[in-house]
This record gives C-alpha cells, sequence and structure tokens, in this order.
C-alpha cells in the first residue's frame, strides 16, 4: 500500500516592510546626526593635559605649518589681520577668537597674530589644543 504524500508547503519569509523599517531607521539616523566640522586646513594641534572640549566658537583664527593664515577658512595675510578682525567683531560671540596653531610654527609668529588679534579688539582668545593620551 502506497501513501500519497503530502505536499510541502515552502515557508516565504516576506521581508519587504522590514526592509522599508531599516531604510526608514537609516534616514532618521542621517537626519538626527550631528557632525563636527572639521577645517579643511591640516592642523597638528600640541596637546595639553588640562585641554578641555569647549562648544564650537563661531570664529577661528587658524594658522598651518607654512606659516599661512586664515579666518574661518578665508585666507590672509599678517598685514589683513588686524583689519579683517575689526570687521569680524562684531558678530563674534563675547568678542572671542579660537586660534589653532600648528605646533610646527614658531613662537614668534603665534605671538605675533596673538598680539594683532588683541589690538584687533579680541577680548577672550582661545587657544586651541587636543587632548593628551
Amino acid at each position: 500500500m502506497q501513501l500519497r504524500a503530502k505536499p510541502r508547503r515552502k515557508v516565504i519569509i516576506n521581508i519587504t516592510s522590514l526592509i522599508d523599517v531599516t531604510f526608514m531607521m537609516l534616514l532618521f539616523f542621517m537626519i538626527t546626526s550631528t557632525f563636527l566640522e572639521q577645517p579643511g586646513i591640516k592642523l597638528e594641534l600640541p596637546t595639553a593635559k588640562t585641554s578641555a572640549n569647549s562648544e564650537a566658537q563661531e570664529w577661528v583664527l587658524t594658522v598651518d605649518k607654512k606659516g599661512e593664515l586664515f579666518l574661518n577658512r578665508q585666507p590672509l595675510t599678517l598685514a589683513e589681520l588686524e583689519v579683517e578682525i575689526r570687521k569680524a567683531l562684531p558678530q563674534m560671540k563675547d568678542g572671542a577668537l579660537v586660534l589653532k596653531a600648528d605646533q610646527g610654527i614658531t613662537h614668534g609668529l603665534v605671538v605675533r597674530v596673538m598680539d594683532m588679534a588683541k589690538r584687533g579688539g579680541v577680548k577672550k582668545l582661545i587657544i586651541g589644543t587636543k587632548p593628551e593620551k
């Protein structure tokens, strides 16, 4: 006697809704994520044990390893620095300026830049460093 074999049912998992939910979560996280803005200028900041992260400042003065100056990524010369800082002073929050200088440049250039920033009217000069490991 031969018994008839029951036809096997194929199990199908419908993952369409799973893909939709995953895509929506990906979009949500991409939109709500905050990204830290890094300047396009290559710097090797000096380290300090007392370095602390502060809120992102609006105005940043950068001195790269070649000694070139950038005020919020806009290149300028040492002669233009004081005038440009005076122009930007009304937009600076609390008169604060962040100075990020490459550790390879001379101390004399950093002091000159700091002096020109103070003469330009900066009330608070913040020196950018990175935390020591």
